[in-house]
């Protein structure tokens, strides 16, 4: 237990570093084209780590069959919310609701380790792609007037899927018996999520 205490204290200073550089992950800038796509997941706090977050959640809820159905939920609603803002829907207070749901995938996450917390996977999946739907449209909201949004939406799709694929294998690793690696990564998830939500409201 006084590794455990250790370990999870140093990552959460090593989480409140990053935060102060990434507290605000969507400065205005316009976004387009494929290689604006490709970073956008990666330069977002709160986008990387709800990509990985779904893979870990993923490994950890569904069966072996069917572990990229949480990807694939979350992908196909990621691709509708960004197309959104496109037909003039906007969300209000859409920044809050982004950090918000990267602390309820922390949670999923933690309830998937929990007989007694345990989400039905098709409520777990329901809320993956609500998270998805918000995060989409944050991405839509970026894309420079008169750009492409084919290309961009390739570029921030491939690198998200990229990044449920690193949340689906570390989420494997984390299910061979180490529970409290598991614990630690849920809990820094749903914290940052929180912490990113305190900095936006």
């Amino acid at each position: 237990m006084t590794r455990f205490n250790s370990l999870a204290r140093r990552g959460g200073i090593a989480m409140l570093a990053l935060l102060a550089g990434t507290a605000q992950a969507h400065p205005g800038h316009d976004a387009s084209g494929l290689a604006a796509g490709l970073a956008h997941p990666f330069a977002g706090f709160d986008h990387l780590l709800a990509m990985v977050a779904v893979g870990l959640w993923s490994a950890a809820a569904l069966p072996a069959g069917r572990r990229v159905a949480g990807p694939a939920v979350f992908l196909a609603m990621l691709l509708l919310g960004a197309a959104l803002p496109r037909f003039g829907l906007q969300l209000p207070g859409l920044e809050a609701g982004v950090a918000v749901s990267v602390a309820a995938l922390g949670a999923l996450m933690i309830a998937a380790r929990s007989t007694a917390l345990r989400l039905p996977v098709p409520a777990g999946l329901a809320l993956v792609g609500v998270a998805a739907l918000l995060h989409g449209m944050a991405h839509g909201a970026e894309l420079a007037a008169g750009q492409s949004f084919a290309g961009y939406a390739a570029g921030f799709m491939a690198a998200s899927a990229l990044l449920h694929g690193a949340g689906l294998a570390v989420g494997g690793w984390l299910q061979a018996g180490r529970a409290w690696a598991w614990r630690a990564t849920a809990g820094l998830v749903g914290f940052s999520g929180l912490a990113l939500l305190a900095g936006r409201l």
